[in-house]
């Protein structure tokens, strides 16, 4: 790992040279058009996660700003996500706003730290399983967390926990009212067909219709229902009496430090899925453009914008895939686009925000429940057949803990299931093989005094029995061990090395080492196992078997 923050070089710098007029006009309407997806997307993730509408809004400019200017990405598109919907209404109900300010705080403290020591690579270990798992997950907490709104039930407040949301919504299923669930079927089917609509008119001549998003036809058509014919539902002005048509102001709320330990746990998730979230975002975003991110840039700028957003009035923000898609389609070439679409939230907030307060809540969830859906990746529970029962066990555990327990949890069993698995998959691909007489004829003479293995794989803390073993059958007056098709050893395995030394100079059996190469020679050094092996090492596995024959006497 380095420290060196010479290192921090956004790619909008990289972006610049050469940038021209066209350019910029591509820019500027592909920010457009993603600020105009962005803005229901906001305030539905805001609204779902315990906050007030404009608090998504507010992330979507600050943190979209400073992610699209800073980042390692010409073209992601960062902000409020429907992954930490759970997480932040989690910490809400526990602890406060003031603490989810807090460790909103910390957590992008961590996230810059982990670009800063060059650790964004580090993310991509995290199995496919493990990610799988969380992410559908998360869309059944976030479906379940929207039924309240979809049915408009009179809920005075819904739990955070899986089986306190079933109590809670069984126990008020009676006040569901029509309107607000015609409301939501209309936007919901509404959004459905124009997702067909649009995939139709994708090679046609009027693809560009496909290009307005499903999200805001629903929203319009659902507040222009709903107000025309005055029905009786809940809307952001109702509840959250509208969105303020001003700058976000800066906020230092009065912390509780003697509770800021009981967050370690919470800004730990928040930091590994907000880097998990935004880099996997960045990698789909490469795979459309042709381009590479760089990952270490990209969590710097995440950091800043986690660290900066929350005090104003902000909620947690990532790299969303759905909007930076959008941005892609949209024609964006630079992260001059991403800084355009928050211009743009900006904009609307400033001149269009007292209109917000008739948007129905039902419509919102309907979005909320589509977005969710397709956040999903569903058919892996189809396809787990053809996958190892180690692989099945995690994605479901994974899945099963974070929908019953807690997403904390989750992550941290899964990535324990599958550091197991892993280490049993590689113990298993170690294996020792005996030399014998037809590798090398000499021994026919000298066979039984001399006993001979190859190692293959990988000597670690996995493998050790390997050397165990060998030392359990020492019962020749030679022993020979090529380790040339070792490719690492740890200081377990050095430490075995070193056991089976003592073991064969105990029971005064000559020992010869062959093979011991580049990381297993290093370790050997830096161990000091070189040192008692002097003498006993040899270049390759003839050298050695010659001078072992010479150790023992002809019959």
């Amino acid at each position: 790992m380095t420290f060196d923050l010479k290192l921090f070089r956004p790619k909008l710098l990289d972006s610049l040279p050469g940038y021209d007029r066209q350019q910029l006009v591509r820019d500027v309407g592909a920010g457009m058009t993603v600020g105009i997806v962005a803005m229901p997307l906001a305030m539905a993730f805001a609204i779902a996660s315990g906050l007030k509408p404009e608090s998504g809004l507010f992330t979507a400019i600050i943190a979209g700003f400073l992610i699209s200017a800073l980042g390692g990405s010409r073209v992601q598109i960062g902000g409020p996500a429907g992954a930490f919907i759970v997480i932040v209404y989690g910490i809400l109900e526990r602890y406060g706003l003031a603490n989810l300010i807090l460790a909103t705080a910390m957590s992008g403290i961590l996230l810059f730290l982990m670009g800063v020591f060059r650790l964004g690579t580090l993310v991509r270990f995290i199995p496919v399983s493990v990610v799988i798992g969380f992410t559908n997950g998360i869309a059944v907490l976030i479906m379940l967390s929207q039924i309240k709104d979809f049915l408009g039930l009179k809920v005075p407040s819904m739990p955070a926990d899986f089986f306190g949301m079933l109590h809670t919504l069984g126990k008020h299923l009676h006040t569901a009212e029509l309107p607000a669930l015609l409301v939501a079927l209309g936007s919901l089917s509404l959004l459905i067909g124009w997702m067909r609509l649009g995939r139709r008119l994708e090679n046609t001549p009027y693809k560009g219709i496909a290009m307005v998003p499903g999200s805001i036809i629903a929203l319009l058509f659902a507040t222009l229902a709903s107000h025309s014919l005055s029905l009786p539902v809940e809307t952001i002005g109702s509840k959250f009496g509208g969105i303020a048509a001003h700058l976000p102001s800066l906020q230092w709320p009065a912390f509780s430090w003697d509770s800021a330990r009981f967050l370690i746990m919470p800004t730990l998730t928040l930091t590994l899925l907000g880097a998990i979230e935004s880099l996997l975002c960045a990698r789909i975003a490469d795979g459309l453009i042709g381009d590479r991110h760089d990952p270490n840039q990209e969590l710097m700028a995440q950091g800043v914008a986690n660290f900066v957003t929350p005090f104003f009035g902000g909620m947690p923000a990532t790299g969303t895939i759905a909007r930076t898609v959008t941005n892609i389609k949209s024609g964006a070439s630079s992260p001059i686009a991403g800084m355009v679409h928050a211009l743009t939230l900006l904009f609307i907030v400033l001149v269009a925000a007292p209109l917000a307060a008739f948007v129905p809540l039902a419509a919102l969830a309907a979005i909320l429940l589509f977005v969710a859906w397709n956040m999903g990746e569903w058919r892996e529970f189809m396809h787990l057949r053809q996958y190892r029962l180690p692989y099945r066990l995690t994605l479901l555990a994974v899945f099963f803990l974070t929908v019953v327990f807690d997403l904390t949890v989750a992550v941290e069993v899964g990535l324990v299931a599958a550091s197991l698995t892993f280490i049993y998959r590689i113990s298993s691909l170690s294996r020792r093989e005996a030399v014998t007489r037809l590798d090398h004829p000499s021994l026919a003479e000298h066979g039984g005094s001399v006993q001979a293995w190859r190692l293959y794989g990988a000597l670690f803390f996995g493998a050790v029995k390997l050397i165990e073993e060998i030392e359990d059958r020492l019962n020749t007056p030679v022993l020979v061990i090529d380790l040339k098709n070792v490719i690492y050893v740890d200081s377990s395995g050095a430490d075995a090395l070193m056991n089976l030394i003592h073991t064969c100079n105990k029971k005064q059996v000559q020992l010869i080492v062959c093979g011991l190469m580049h990381q297993p020679m290093d370790i050997a050094q830096r161990t000091g196992l070189l040192r008692h092996l002097e003498g006993k090492l040899e270049t390759d596995l003839a050298a050695g078997m010659a001078r072992a024959i010479s150790l023992v006497p002809a019959r």
